[in-house]
């Protein structure tokens, strides 16, 4: 699948991965911050922002979009950095094709099966789909009901578009995300071990990447450290920018 990106800066190349129901957006201040010293392409996902619609969903294809993406681009290796879904597709990449992988930044999200999570959100985005919204208020009015935290809500609107009509529509392949949410998108990436440079950026408060955990990480990944930025929960690029950015940087330097 031809995915959707947007490249800038020079330099050694550095391909950014976003999460679930996210967009190349997310990762944008990150973007601005290396685009001095590196070659960054930053990703829409399949079935995410501006990349096309596909039923087919899941850790393997969406992985193999990101090595055509490398292949189109002429890029016989790249820095990896993924954050949440984008993670377990770096993770994936490095497991399966480690001679194109430069380094893999994972940021929280441990390579495990996790249950099924996000109901509420997934739920708030078939509504979205499915009814007329004329305005961004009656959007986050539609969905409050289901997701209380207004981030949250204000993350899932970034997903509107406006159409010719002048009505909103989702940018997501919400279809394909509900179907394959449960079962394929849930699933931890697998493979022969990395051994080239990794670092797993976990949020203090989230629980995304446990004590537990480690063990599988290091076997998979025995180059691996883990980094923890405290007050951060899950979105910690949005949540501590500045620390994240640093920390990345920092690691992305050390490895070039």
């Amino acid at each position: 699948m031809k995915l959707s990106y947007i490249e800038q800066g020079q330099g050694p190349a550095v391909i950014l991965m976003h999460g679930m129901f996210g967009s190349l957006s997310n990762l944008g201040n990150l973007a601005r911050d290396l685009i001095g010293q590196y070659r960054v392409i930053s990703v829409d996902l399949r079935n995410h922002g501006d990349s096309p619609h596909e039923d087919a969903m899941s850790i393997p294809l969406m992985a193999d979009d990101i090595v055509e993406l490398m292949d189109d681009l002429g890029l016989a290796q790249s820095h990896l950095v993924g954050h949440s879904l984008g993670g377990k597709l770096g993770m994936h990449v490095a497991l399966h094709h480690p001679d194109r992988v430069s380094s893999l930044l994972v940021a929280d999200i441990a390579p495990v099966n996790y249950p099924q999570s996000n109901n509420n959100v997934v739920e708030a985005l078939s509504i979205l789909d499915t009814q007329a919204i004329a305005s961004r208020r009656d959007a986050d009015q539609a969905i409050s009901a289901l997701i209380a935290d207004k981030v949250t809500r204000g993350f899932i609107l970034k997903n509107l578009q406006r159409d010719n009509d002048g009505g909103f529509s989702l940018k997501l392949n919400v279809k394909s995300i509900v179907a394959n949410y449960s079962n394929s998108l849930v699933d931890a990436p697998s493979g022969e071990p990395f051994s080239g440079p990794t670092l797993f950026i976990k949020g203090e408060t989230s629980a995304y990447i446990q004590e537990k955990h480690r063990p599988l990480i290091a076997q998979l990944f025995p180059a691996s450290e883990v980094q923890v930025i405290l007050g951060a929960g899950h979105w910690l690029h949005a949540e501590k920018p500045e620390e994240f950015n640093r920390l990345v940087i920092e690691f992305l330097s050390a490895h070039q």
